[in-house]
């Protein structure tokens, strides 16, 4: 109970009929204890108890001067919290209560009240989804691009984002939006490291090309093959191994990177294929650019997971 500002002077009406009325106004602070789990979108039901800890029933019997659904209307024209929550129904109850022999009388409200996200929706997840937007569509960037990489200023941007909005999220507790926020965090987070893989394998074919192992060789020779029901060898034996970039897509010809046949040290590492500087040159980039192509749907997977899940959860 806050101090007490009640004015002095109050008097005590009695009646011939012997009612007596004595009105003393005071202020209450009750604490309601939240679940915040789906925060923006909770709802929260809290019970305030009216007793006396001093009279029995034979002494005291407390009553309400009004009925439910006209404390409900006042309650909704004279409550405001800044516009946050939404009254949604107050119900009553009066349960007796023993203690050791006594018993006493109360009286019970549970108050339902709801938020309104629509501050929460406009401030964090509008924000939150286009900054993780940009980041997917940083991946439709040619990868030899060199704007790719700085392209990522949304990681710190992402992280300032969410210092400025530690204000508007609850104090204590793990709401389901801070998952959410932690999701989206750890993908921008995985995102540059990709970026940096892909821009390391294409450093190298401008360098140096390593040599290709003979699995990974046949496996791009099986996913740039038009026809994949064949097998492996079978279109190998087709193809041979003198076969040209043009067998494998790329966004261009990084053949013109590398003009140089292999040693015969690196030819057997290749398998004895006897391919040149420019034909592994090409498988590098190939491989490259097929690993970004699987990350990036790895990437857009775990996100539309990610994403439905948590709408699911608030929806539940």
């Amino acid at each position: 109970m806050d101090v007490n500002q009640t004015p002095e002077g109050l008097s005590a009406y009695v009646t011939n009929d012997g009612h007596i009325t004595y009105n003393k106004p005071m202020r209450v602070t009750s604490i309601c204890s939240l679940d915040i789990f789906y925060f923006p979108f909770d709802q929260q039901n809290c019970t305030l108890t009216f007793s006396s800890f001093l009279y029995t029933v034979e002494n005291v019997l407390p009553r309400m001067e009004k009925e439910v659904w006209e404390i409900v209307d006042t309650s909704r024209d004279v409550v405001r919290t800044q516009g946050e929550w939404e009254l949604l129904g107050i119900n009553k109850a009066t349960p007796k209560m023993f203690v050791g022999s006594s018993l006493f009388d109360q009286i019970m409200f549970y108050v339902a009240i709801r938020r309104r996200p629509s501050l929460y929706i406009i401030n964090l997840l509008v924000p939150s989804s286009f900054l993780i937007a940009i980041d997917a569509l940083r991946f439709y960037l040619p990868a030899e691009s060199e704007n790719r990489a700085p392209f990522k200023i949304t990681l710190p941007g992402y992280n300032i984002f969410l210092l400025m909005m530690n204000k508007l999220l609850p104090a204590s507790g793990t709401p389901l939006i801070s998952v959410y926020f932690a999701l989206c965090l750890s993908l921008m987070v995985v995102s540059p490291l990709e970026t940096i893989f892909i821009t390391y394998l294409l450093h190298l074919v401008t360098t140096q090309p390593p040599p290709m192992p003979r699995w990974l060789h046949s496996l791009l020779l099986y996913w740039a093959s038009p026809r994949k029901c064949c097998p492996t060898a079978l279109w190998k034996e087709n193809v041979g191994p003198g076969f040209t970039p043009n067998h494998l897509p790329g966004p261009k010809e990084p053949g013109q990177l590398v003009r140089k046949e292999l040693g015969p040290r690196q030819a057997e590492m290749n398998g004895g294929s006897g391919l040149t500087s420019t034909q592994l040159a090409d498988l590098w980039v190939q491989f490259s650019h097929m690993t970004d192509t699987f990350l990036f749907h790895l990437y857009l997977l775990f996100l539309a997971s990610s994403i439905i899940t948590v709408i699911v959860l608030w929806n539940a």
